[in-house]
Parts: C-alpha cells; sequence; structure tokens
C-alpha cells in the first residue's frame, strides 16, 4: 500500500474561456446554485476598505456563487409554528457551514491547478467597518496605502459585478432564480477566467415597495436613496437604518416606557416582544447569529410573494407561499394554546403574573 492524495496539475487552466467553465462546473458540483464571473478590472474606484485587491493584489478574477435559501425554511415562520429552521438552515448553517464547504473545495479546486484562491463568505467578524461603511477604531494599516484589517468585501456588490443578478430597492441581492432567497459567497483568485457580462434579463426589482411596507421595523427609506456605479452601470437602493433592522430582526420592539429587566425581550434594552414575534423573550443565538425571529418579514418575504406573483423568478413552484392571512401576536390579550397543550408548572406560574 501507499500513501494516496489528491491529483495536482490534473488539468491546465490556462485557457480563461476553459478555465472558466471548468470553474463553474466544479461549483455547481459542490452545492451552489449559480456561479458567476467578473474581473477584477469592475472593482476599480471601490473604496480601499471594500477592494477585494487589497487582500490580494494580484488577483485577476471574482468568482461568484449563489445559494439558495429553502422556500420551505420560511414555511414555519410564515406559519407562525416554527421559527429555528429558518434561522438555522435558511441563516446560520448556509453561512457558517454549507455555504464554507463549497468555496473552500472550489477553491481547493483551483489551487490544485497551480493558482491562489481565496474561500469567502459571511465570515467577517474581524472586519473594520461596520454594515453602513464607517471606519471603526478596532485596527490599523500595516503600511501607508494599505486597508485596515479586516476588508470587507460587499458580497452583493460582487454577486452583481459576477452577473449574477440584481440588488433591490432592499439592497437585497436578486437573482433570476430566487429573486432575494439566497445568499453569497465569493472567491478571490489569481487565475484569469474569462468573466460573465453583468445581468441585463428580465427585471427583478420593480420597485414595488413590499418590502418597505412589510418591514416591522420600518427600516427602510426609500426616499432617501444610495445611489452608485458599478463597472459603468447606475445601481441604487434605500437607505437603511440598520440598528432598526437590528432590532425588529430579533423581534423586538422599542418603546418609551420602562421595562423591568426582567421582563424586557431583549436583554440591556427598553425593549418588548413585537406582534411579529410570538416568543416573550429573545431565542438564543443559533450558529453565533440566526436570530431571524422577523423571518426576512419584507425583504425576503414579501418581495419574494411579489416576485412569484409576477412571474419572473425561474424557480417556480406549485402552490403559492402565502395560503393563509399574514398573522400577529396580539400581546394584549391572552394566548389561545391548543386544548391538547401540557404546560410546566413555572411557565403555568408565570401566565399568572
Amino acid at each position: 500500500m501507499t500513501v494516496m492524495t489528491r491529483e495536482f496539475y490534473s488539468e491546465d487552466l490556462n485557457d480563461p474561456v476553459k478555465a472558466a467553465e471548468l470553474v463553474k462546473k466544479q461549483a455547481l458540483a459542490f452545492g451552489a446554485d449559480a456561479v458567476g464571473i467578473g474581473n477584477i478590472d469592475r472593482w476599480e474606484g471601490s473604496p480601499t476598505q471594500m477592494d477585494p485587491r487589497q487582500i490580494m493584489p494580484e488577483a485577476k478574477s471574482i468568482i461568484g456563487m449563489v445559494f439558495r435559501v429553502n422556500r420551505g425554511s420560511m414555511r414555519g415562520i410564515e406559519e407562525g409554528t416554527f421559527f429555528s429552521n429558518y434561522s438555522a438552515m435558511g441563516y446560520g448553517g448556509l453561512t457558517y457551514l454549507y455555504m464554507p464547504m463549497n468555496v473552500i473545495n472550489t477553491s481547493k479546486y483551483i489551487e490544485d491547478r497551480g493558482f491562489e484562491a481565496i474561500p469567502y463568505g459571511h465570515q467577517s467578524d474581524w472586519r473594520a467597518i461596520g454594515g453602513e461603511g464607517h471606519l471603526g477604531k478596532g485596527s490599523v494599516p500595516v503600511a501607508p496605502g494599505r486597508a485596515a484589517p479586516d476588508v470587507m468585501v460587499h458580497l452583493r456588490i460582487a454577486a452583481y459585478l459576477c452577473g449574477l443578478g440584481e440588488i433591490g430597492l432592499s439592497k437585497m441581492f436578486l437573482s433570476p432564480q430566487f429573486g432575494p432567497r439566497n445568499r453569497v459567497g465569493i472567491i478571490i483568485t489569481d487565475l484569469e477566467l474569462e468573466p460573465d457580462p453583468i445581468y441585463d434579463g428580465p427585471q427583478l426589482c420593480n420597485k414595488c415597495g413590499a418590502c418597505v411596507k412589510a418591514c416591522p421595523g420600518q427600516a427602510f427609506d426609500p426616499k432617501n436613496m444610495v445611489k452608485v456605479k458599478l463597472a459603468g452601470h447606475d445601481v441604487e437602493w434605500a437607505n437603511i437604518d440598520c440598528d432598526a433592522c437590528n432590532i425588529a430582526f430579533r423581534g423586538a420592539k422599542e418603546v418609551e416606557e420602562e421595562v423591568p429587566a426582567e421582563k424586557q425581550y431583549m436583554e440591556g434594552r427598553n425593549t418588548v416582544p413585537g406582534s411579529w414575534s410570538p416568543f416573550k423573550y429573545k431565542p438564543s443565538n443559533l450558529y453565533k447569529t440566526g436570530q431571524a425571529v422577523c423571518g426576512a418579514r419584507g425583504c425576503t418575504r414579501a418581495c419574494m410573494i411579489s416576485l412569484e406573483a409576477r412571474g419572473v423568478l425561474q424557480n417556480k413552484f406549485k402552490e403559492k407561499f402565502r395560503r393563509r392571512p399574514a398573522w400577529n401576536v396580539d400581546w394584549e390579550n391572552p394566548p389561545a394554546y391548543p386544548k391538547d397543550a401540557m404546560f410546566l408548572e413555572q411557565e403555568k406560574l408565570d401566565d399568572a403574573d
């Protein structure tokens, strides 16, 4: 017997067209739902802290990959009965387990053939800037002209620059396959690959405002648009109040009156459960984050319903998603539990208080 190992240089990737085809096929085989490629020149003019060339100055290509969120993972939230599946399978598990395996394996495929590849996903906890793009005080550049660690490549913009779809009014990335029901992973590489054109297919976002109307935190301001130029194309989305999103996303409603510490929905914040949460207290995190109690009510579910009604998405279903009236919890009145519900004694006491 002898040691077995992977094969190196089994294929020549020096032809950009052939290499792009091979890499895409591997990414799909590893589990991506769509793959596109953008050449590095499309990132010209990027903010320094978001420029992939700060990570790999010799980069030639960015490989963008779309990973679907199963429509079924949102079913329990739509019915108001099963919330953890979306947080675990459609959010945390997809972000922290499934996507990394794909981008790592696709990167290994490239590196086995002599080119460097950086697997990159949502795992950016050390990033130097926040969600609004402001530089914090957590790190410093190691030399003049360098970005402060860590660089945050804007994944939705990357997906756009790789030709995978549009950025909607909600700033959500919309793919022609799934609309907003997807997440994005990328690979930065010094392998030259034939780029795909910027998406020019059927219009996805028609600025219907469904996302704005349904957002429980009213986090979107469509009268205050963010406008950017990406590879010569004008792209815009509504300005987002990230703090309002962060609170509502977890199912919380901030109130002016003082809430006793033991009754706060979110510990340390003057909050009560919103009508979009059936929980007395914020559920524990899954995969470190994954606490999407609102179930992306506006930015994903309402948008998806609108796109499906227009018939513009490729992933079609036999039945429509919303089959019953949308629910809201009335926290002013006692809940109506099923007749066969069984309670712990402590919970009985808590309900009696």
